[in-house]
């Protein structure tokens, strides 16, 4: 996904680096790639109103991230977080995600989140809602 444009991607999330963010070799460290991955799928749900966090029934489990590096993002550089949905099946999602630094047209890390909805009380896979299966098939990638 290293020359995949902005265009490919039907939802973008806006977040702000922090000082803290960065490590002793003055970029950020890989860790906040995930939370960066973490906030933008969730926050979307939530925006769109399929996720309550502290009340919700079936709520979704990441099970598997992964990210590939190209170039480095530091403080105080403003990440564009590109969301798409590459595969929707029963019970998961496998979302793709980009990370674009300030204005650059391509992206400087690139990965997939996957979620698997359960039943939060017994923790057990469940079908995807069908109203959260709506939203997440705009986001489908084309």
């Amino acid at each position: 996904m290293r020359d995949t444009p902005r265009s490919a991607f039907p939802h973008f999330c806006e977040i702000a680096t922090r000082w803290m963010d960065n490590d002793v070799y003055g970029h950020v460290n890989n860790v906040h790639y995930y939370s960066y991955f973490d906030t933008a799928v969730n926050r979307f749900l939530i925006e769109r109103g399929m996720l309550d966090i502290h009340g919700g029934e079936v709520v979704g489990f990441v099970v598997e991230t992964g990210c590939a590096y190209f170039a480095p993002v530091v403080f105080p550089d403003t990440v564009h977080v590109g969301v798409r949905v590459a595969k929707l099946g029963n019970s998961s999602v496998k979302y793709e995600i980009a990370l674009y630094r300030n204005d650059e047209p391509l992206p400087s890390a690139a990965g997939h989140f996957v979620h698997v909805y359960v039943d939060r009380r017994s923790n057990r896979p469940v079908p995807i809602p069908e109203a959260t299966r709506a939203v997440l098939a705009e986001l489908a990638f084309r």
